[in-house]
């Protein structure tokens, strides 16, 4: 996070020097109750599911995570909102994304630990100046640390969802060889121009590596179609053309062939199937296979 950012988020919490000054001031004073307070976080803690899960069985956890909770809370009452600062937010918002820790429990964390420190604050009474403007000004570091955290598990869980939807797009594309110059894709599911892009890709790759001569894409198990979709697959087909391959479109469901005629899809001299059977007949005769050659 560069350093024009973390100044729009400062002005974003109304976050100013003031409040820094404030926060700093009991910092010291709050900390010598830091132990008190992990303890009492600890016991409110044992009362949710989350305790059993990743504490009940591992002391040594336990204790590590208390040593690093103090030092966490030590560096908030510094207020040193630096690159530092916020980065060490970033890292307890990634080890929370790779725990997998509930947003509910960390919120439900945030707001026990709030409540906790601003009581043991008020109980300084009259030693505390500006007891009011102090805890506004500790409220609000405490939204922004919360911000920090939560948007980089966000970010993390954008990625994993990103990697899983790559990951799956890969799984769900097979280009196929299935005869001697003819290429088989079966499309399943919903399809859209992120795909469609995808499927160019790896058609072309296919039919440069093998020289196929024939491309048969079976789209009966696509459940839907628009005007964006048809065209990026009749695009496809004329890209296949030009490498000097001739792709067959089978699987056209009347519900698909009334959809993209409604649509004024233009397939020109693209040729459709309504079953895999036909498209296979056709393509193993632009192969120039003979069907009696499959007979014998």
């Amino acid at each position: 996070m560069d350093q024009v950012t973390q100044q729009g988020i400062l002005k974003k919490f109304e976050i100013e020097q003031a409040d820094v000054d404030r926060v700093r001031a009991v910092g010291p004073r709050l900390m010598l109750e830091i132990n008190d307070h992990l303890a009492a976080f600890y016991e409110w803690m044992a009362n949710h599911d989350e305790y059993q899960i990743f504490f009940a069985n591992s002391p040594d956890r336990l204790n590590r995570v208390q040593a690093m909770q103090a030092s966490y809370w030590r560096t908030f009452f510094e207020a040193n909102l630096t690159s530092a600062w916020f980065e060490e937010r970033k890292h307890v918002g990634a080890v929370h994304a790779h725990i997998d820790l509930p947003n509910d429990i960390y919120f439900a964390g945030v707001s026990f630990s709030a409540k906790s420190l601003i009581d043991r604050l008020r109980k300084l009474g009259e030693t505390v100046e500006n007891m009011d403007a102090t805890v506004d000004s500790i409220t609000k570091l405490i939204f922004l640390d919360s911000f920090v955290v939560i948007d980089e598990i966000a970010r993390i869980n954008r990625e994993k969802i990103a990697a899983g939807s790559k990951a799956l797009l890969e799984m769900s594309t097979p280009v196929t060889p299935i005869w001697e110059g003819i290429l088989l894709l079966p499309l399943l599911g919903i399809i859209d121009s992120e795909r469609t892009r995808d499927i160019m890709t790896k058609t072309l790759t296919k039919i440069g590596e093998t020289r196929a001569k024939v491309f048969v894409l079976d789209i009966s198990g696509v459940s839907a179609m628009d005007t964006a979709v048809a065209n990026q697959l009749i695009k496809i087909t004329k890209a296949t053309q030009f490498m000097g391959c001739e792709t067959i479109i089978s699987g056209v469901s009347p519900t698909i062939a009334q959809t993209l005629v409604e649509l004024g899809v233009n397939i020109g001299d693209v040729r459709t199937t309504a079953t895999l059977r036909d498209s296979f007949e056709l393509a193993l005769r632009a192969a120039g296979v003979g069907l009696q050659t499959l007979g014998s």
